[in-house]
């Protein structure tokens, strides 16, 4: 007889979230999670708590204020002398969220009644995974359930030219805990994490220079989007080199040196600090996958069906390990989905209608298909934009930087894809995700009041864009 009706292995955004869900329905319920947090004590969350999300957002916030603070309160008749931060001060702050945050999955958890079972998951079967501890008071065990699910999320990528020692050079983890401001900073990736910790310390005094392989920038946004965003970036002070690949770093006193190719030419940076921010990969080691049959694709990561299905019997996995967008929100969907699938539901993950969001200032975010991507499946299409210089919320906050675009399909005017670059974008984006779940149109937007004065007008002006009838530009 098994001893759950469900064993979760991983407690980040999918995991606890999915043991959370199928403890709601009934199912007798265990999550495997071993990370250690401050001090060594086992904590809750996965990456996306302690490492990720949470801990960026509390800094890039922290960052905010003090960049307003010194440099842009006068423009609101605000004189504010000796403005100092605190890194000590700020990183206990971090902490506290963070702390705060998994302490709160651990009481949900024994609210619940959900075991949590400190350690590492490995895969003995179908039905059988053996958990490793790792404090050293544990003790190992073997756990059987119906079924398994797999959420063991993702671990930043490494490249070979920039070995990364949490000392000089570092990734996303070292990069939120630096415990002063370096004088200059370089980061390798222009990507999703790049930018916003390339923004945290440049905004609190950081020379920061950030080398991208790629020739575009933030390929994956909408094109005026990205142009856009790059342009104000560049503004703020990032210096973003495009096409720059990385060759080799060299240590030196008190930092290193980045040797990289530019224009077919060679060139060096030195650099106080070093981030390796060259995006993440699937976290299957230690799962036992080979020994088990459980089949990866060529890139790492557990082959699934459209259920989350993988190829053991009774075996789900979701999140950073499977196809699909590597966000919390996406795995927190499909762990929702397939505890409902256990338990003998019919759910559905539409992974077409994933929002993204990069949390610069002003924010970038968008769901759906760029105008690129639309034309170059020969999608017949119509765009509206509308600019934030135009919106009278805006123009009060004096936060006029950015633009709203929207695409829609030219014969059914069905909402093909919303982008956003703007103040609050990550919040404004959720009305282009509703509308579109519902298979919603341009029209249905524009038709729709939005309060006055408020960023969200901008929405309501690109929808009535695409027919040829804003009002206010």
């Amino acid at each position: 007889m098994a001893d759950y009706d469900v064993i979760v292995i991983g407690a980040g955004p999918g995991g606890y979230v999915a043991a959370i869900r199928c403890a709601q329905l009934g199912l007798k319920t265990a999550c495997v999670e071993g990370w250690l947090g401050a001090g060594g004590k086992p904590a809750l969350g996965g990456t996306c708590l302690n490492v990720g999300c949470i801990p960026s957002k509390a800094l890039l916030d922290s960052s905010h204020h003090y960049e307003h603070i010194s440099r842009h309160a006068k423009d609101h008749g605000i004189s504010v002398q000796g403005v100092e931060m605190n890194v000590g001060v700020m990183q206990k702050r971090k902490d506290k969220v963070v702390q705060s945050l998994t302490l709160g999955i651990a009481g949900l958890f024994k609210k619940n009644k959900i075991d949590w079972l400190q350690g590492s998951g490995k895969l003995l079967g179908a039905n059988e995974v053996e958990v490793n501890p790792t404090t050293s008071d544990g003790k190992k065990q073997t756990v059987r359930a119906g079924h398994i699910i797999i959420a063991t999320g993702s671990v930043p990528a490494r490249i070979p030219p920039a070995p990364v020692d949490q000392k000089t050079i570092v990734d996303s983890t070292g990069a939120l805990a630096f415990d002063a401001v370096p004088g200059t900073l370089g980061v390798i990736g222009a990507g999703v994490i790049g930018l916003e910790l390339g923004s945290v310390w440049r905004r609190l005094g950081a020379q920061v220079v950030v080398l991208e392989a790629l020739d575009d920038f933030l390929p994956a946004a909408d094109k005026t989007i990205a142009d856009e965003a790059f342009k104000t970036l560049i503004k703020q002070g990032l210096d973003i080199r495009l096409g720059a690949k990385v060759t080799g770093t060299q240590a030196r006193d008190g930092g290193v040196t980045v040797s990289y190719e530019l224009k077919g030419e060679k060139q060096e940076l030195t650099v106080e600090k070093l981030i390796v921010a060259v995006g993440r990969k699937p976290n299957t080691e230690g799962l036992n996958a080979a020994g088990v049959g459980l089949k990866l694709d060529a890139r790492g990561f557990i082959e699934v069906d459209a259920d989350c299905r993988t190829s053991l019997p009774n075996v789900y996995a979701i999140g950073d390990v499977v196809r699909g967008p590597m966000l919390a929100h996406k795995a927190s969907e499909e762990g929702v989905a397939v505890a409902e699938l256990i338990a003998g539901q019919h759910p559905h993950v539409n992974l077409d209608i994933v929002p993204w969001v990069i949390y610069t200032w002003p924010e970038i975010a968008w769901v759906g298909k760029s105008e690129q991507q639309l034309r170059a499946e020969g999608r017949e299409i119509k765009t509206g934009s509308f600019p934030m210089m135009a919106s009278g919320r805006a123009k009060a906050m004096n936060e006029t930087g950015g633009v709203v675009k929207m695409i829609a399909d030219a014969r059914t005017d069905e909402l093909l894809g919303v982008h956003i670059f703007a103040a609050n974008a990550s919040e404004l984006i959720a009305e282009a995700v509703l509308a579109m779940n519902y298979g919603g149109s341009s029209e249905d937007i524009a038709l729709t009041i939005h309060s006055h004065p408020t960023l969200a007008e901008a929405m309501h002006e690109a929808a009535l864009a695409v027919s040829g009838r804003a009002i206010h530009f």
